[in-house]
């Protein structure tokens, strides 16, 4: 069998995605290999009903056809003659068909794919081995400097330390975007005569369009007349927004008004009745998550949804016992802790609501200054249907006719975000929040996450809007944290 590359994983390719095996396998023109070191990994962690890297080692196995694997010699693995020597004499091999699902409905199809599994009975490094972590690792680069293949790891620290020891070592890159920081989604236009801003323009929807009116002085030259107009292209022409008038006397009270451009911009489009999916990146303190509320309640009073769902994964900065199981109290009590953007938002909103209410003591009681849910958080999330969810939850689930805000969106896996997507139904809105100068999740980048990976489709899709917010709005102190760090 002749093949054009050969490709040995780590634990971390499997378990950010199974179908990276697909992906590196390239139709079957690479040769993808694992060792037992991987395979045994893969195993402990399959018992993990909490996490997602569980789920994926879960799905990993369930995508092996146990009644089609088999023991083989090395000759018959690929291009045999051509792996390096000397090789580990004990070594023995065996090769797996996974299956995966290319199709579904009733003609159903499922691509099958080999993936060869090295078995070494003992580790030459073992014997030398004096660091306290990384001997898989170190086993496993052990097998691809033997073999002279080529090591696929998601896992910075071991790249680096592969590529000193001169095994050649490369990250999963077919999700990574290149330069995040220059998404955009505004487009201005310069007009003379407002006839020019009825031509169908070639920008996808959900574009946020700024119009400034020119005119001609007497020596010919252009200026600004002071006109400005603001709206969103909808199938190619501009959806026009007066902002003054959504905004002002007419708008709720009991709400919080978006303060500046962008987050008008924003509220306009989680409200729309033509966007489903909108991602949002910005700063802390820009008001993702207390505009994205303030929407979702209008949308509420409005009958247009029936309820509110908050979720985010559970990985927090410099937090390695991430898991729920660590925190202390009721699966409840312990998602708590991770809700605070929202509980923040919800007490900001029910100080604006006593402000206006004719009785707030009745409604809105209890201490609003508090990181926990008590109280008149309690009472207001209640009153709303506002619900909060850890994410491996909204599997084997259908959110039907919600608003749904999925947050540090930098934090999960394109598999995350597709068991997400998967998981809305009928007059459901979805919000995707973030921030990509964040990033906590062990094998994820700036470059490679879901929430850079779903901007990037905004720009090329119709179906979903993009949005970023590039004012802090929190603090002098925050904003340049921010600028700064």
């Amino acid at each position: 069998m002749s093949v054009e590359k050969h490709y040995l994983l780590d634990t971390s390719v499997i378990l950010d995605d199974p179908t990276n095996i697909m992906r590196l396998s390239d139709h079957g023109q690479n040769a993808i290999y694992i060792t037992n070191i991987v395979l045994a990994e893969l195993n402990n962690r399959k018992e993990d009903i909490r996490t997602e890297a569980g789920f994926r080692a879960r799905e990993f196995f369930r995508l092996v056809d146990n009644d089609l694997g088999e023991t083989i010699q090395r000759h018959q693995l690929p291009d045999f003659k051509q792996v390096r020597n000397p090789l580990y004499s004990d070594d023995k091999y065996y090769k797996m068909i996974l299956q995966f699902p290319v199709s579904e409905g009733e003609d159903a199809e499922e691509a099958t794919l080999p993936l060869y599994v090295i078995h070494r009975p003992h580790y030459r490094i073992s014997d030398t081995y004096r660091e306290p972590q990384g001997l898989n690792d170190a086993k496993i680069g052990e097998i691809v400097l033997d073999y002279g293949w080529i090591l696929v790891t998601n896992d910075i620290a071991f790249k680096i330390a592969a590529s000193i020891e001169g095994v050649p070592a490369q990250s999963l890159r077919h999700t990574q975007v290149k330069d995040p920081d220059n998404i955009e989604f505004e487009h201005q236009i310069l007009y003379y005569d407002e006839s020019e801003l009825n031509q169908e323009l070639d920008l996808l929807n959900f574009t946020q369009v700024t119009c400034k009116q020119l005119a001609k002085s007497d020596s010919g030259e252009d200026y600004e007349t002071g006109i400005v107009k603001y709206g969103m292209v909808i199938n190619g022409v501009i959806d026009f927004m007066d902002f003054d008038l959504r905004f002002g006397d007419h708008f709720d009270n009991t709400l919080v008004r978006p303060i500046n451009l962008e987050q008008k911009f924003y509220y306009a489009t989680l409200t729309h009745p033509q966007s489903n999916v909108t991602v949002v990146t910005g700063s802390t303190g820009s008001g993702k998550t207390l505009v994205a509320l303030q929407a979702g309640l209008e949308m509420l009073k409005d009958g247009i949804v029936e309820g509110i769902v908050y979720a985010r994964n559970t990985i927090t900065s410099n937090d390695q016992q991430a898991e729920l199981g660590f925190r202390k109290g009721d699966e409840h009590q312990k998602l708590g802790y991770f809700m605070y953007p929202l509980y923040s938002a919800v007490n900001y909103t029910i100080e604006q609501m006593k402000e206006h209410s004719f009785d707030p003591h009745v409604e809105f009681s209890g201490d609003t200054n508090s990181m926990k849910e008590e109280n008149a958080t309690v009472a207001f999330m209640e009153k709303y249907n506002i619900d909060v969810m850890d994410l491996a939850h909204l599997r084997g689930t259908t959110i039907s006719k919600k608003f749904v805000i999925i947050d540090e969106a930098q934090n999960m896996t394109h598999a995350s975000m597709k068991l997400v997507g998967t998981r809305m139904g009928e007059g459901t809105k979805l919000a995707v929040l973030g921030d990509f100068h964040q990033i906590d999740h062990p094998f994820l980048s700036k470059r490679r996450n879901a929430l850079v990976a779903l901007l990037q489709k905004a720009q090329k899709d119709h179906f979903v809007a993009g949005i970023t917010l590039k004012h802090t709005i929190r603090s002098k102190t925050a904003d340049w944290f921010d600028s700064n760090f």
